[in-house]
């Protein structure tokens, strides 16, 4: 599912201010440090290990965008068991995944400051499919289904400063 203009601009710009100040972290995966980096609230993944540790507690200017998020997971606000808060620099993508499966059936996500390319792909047989759609600014989308479970999305490289917030 994609929502359109999931937050106004002034809700937007509010958020952006916070996330500003937010002690982000490296991904390193396989060795490599990737472009985007990462801040975790309530469990912290981990890229190499694939396990989860606890994390620091959700910052209060996330709670009310965890109590909006909260119906499109169906489940009620404290259920939310992580935050995942990436900044992805002009340039920065990431490749072909699916979420872990440890955070559930459903992942909603937030796509703030600059447009992307969200990209999708699926092996069946022989054939591989895929589909695309912009995530535009303020925009949020919701995997669940076999968007979830079945097909793999990634995001090319940004033409400028992008942020996204994943609720699981």
């Amino acid at each position: 599912a994609y929502l359109a203009d999931f937050l106004a601009a002034p809700e937007e710009r509010d958020v952006l201010k916070e996330l500003e100040g937010l002690p982000f972290h490296d991904v390193r995966m396989h060795g490599v440090v990737a472009r985007r980096q990462v801040f975790h609230v309530g469990l912290v993944y981990g890229y190499e290990s694939w396990k989860l540790t606890p994390g620091p507690p959700i910052p209060d200017f996330l709670v009310p965008l965890r109590n909006r998020i909260a119906p499109l997971l169906d489940c009620q606000p404290g259920d939310v068991a992580q935050i995942l808060v990436t900044k992805y620099p002009p340039g920065a993508g990431i490749g072909w995944h699916r979420d872990s499966p440890m955070f559930g059936p459903a992942v909603v996500g937030l796509s703030l400051l600059s447009p992307c390319r969200f990209r999708f792909q699926r092996r069946v047989g022989p054939v591989r499919k895929t589909f695309e759609r912009i995530l535009e600014p303020r925009s949020a989308y919701v995997l669940s289904g076999e968007a979830r479970s079945h097909w793999q999305h990634s995001i090319p490289a940004t033409k400028g400063l992008r942020y996204s917030i994943t609720f699981r």
